[in-house]
């Protein structure tokens, strides 16, 4: 077992999940009540990493911080580096790829809530910061909570988009589905078997919650209903 390549990934996917808690909550948001016509690209745009090769979004993603580009070359000079293949592209590039996985749940808890209550805050005088915090934020728990935990366990996992990003970098890029494949290739079936095991028991037991999570009779958002 690579502890190390455990730890990088663990590492990842919790800076991944929290940065998508704060950009995934307003995204969510705007999707569920916005009445722009326009509205369909952007979740389409959301949507996009669902059905995208993780290579192809990879691909793209180096292209955008490699050191000829924009962003590459304002990173350079502000840290002395490039951001291809370092730890902070791997977030990067692993917060484009399970953005859906967080936006979705939260939104279509959203969804669910009843529209009077909010109309009825409203016309009581208070603002649309407070409805959303003391109305549907608490409402939408169920959702946000799935959507973190799916987002990290999607992260986890990654593999085509953290190896374009980021390579083979011990200690510094290799995470935990890297490593499985470096035990594939060295014909060290054992090891690997062991790493695919963590993995495979973690994503059931994430699923697992998430599910539970989503039953009415368990959800957050239906005990608030009822309360």
């Amino acid at each position: 077992m690579n502890w190390t390549a455990v730890a990088l990934s663990v590492k990842l996917a919790a800076v991944v999940a929290a940065i998508l808690l704060l950009i995934g909550v307003p995204i969510a948001h705007w999707l569920t009540f916005s009445r722009r016509r326009w509205k369909f690209l952007v979740e389409a745009v959301v949507a996009l990493p669902l059905v995208l090769p993780p290579t192809v979004l990879g691909f793209y993603v180096l292209v955008a911080i490699g050191s000829r580009s924009p962003i590459g070359r304002a990173w350079t000079a502000w840290t002395g580096h490039g951001l291809a293949f370092t730890f902070e592209a791997l977030v990067l590039a692993s917060i484009l790829y399970s953005l859906p996985f967080a936006v979705q749940p939260i939104s279509a808890s959203f969804a669910q809530i009843d529209t009077s209550l909010l109309e009825a805050s409203a016309m009581l005088g208070a603002s649309r910061w407070r409805t959303f915090f003391r109305i549907t934020l608490p409402l939408s728990l169920d959702g946000v909570l799935a959507g973190a935990v799916l987002s990290f366990a999607h992260t986890l996992g990654e593999f085509g988009v953290v190896l374009m990003v980021g390579g083979n970098l011990p200690g510094i890029t290799r995470t935990i589905s890297i490593s499985i494949y470096d035990q594939v290739q060295g014909f060290e079936y054992g090891a690997a078997n062991q790493t695919a095991l963590l993995l495979l028991v973690f994503s059931f037991l994430v699923l697992a919650v998430v599910y539970a999570l989503m039953r009415k009779p368990w959800s957050l958002a239906s005990r608030n209903q009822q309360a």
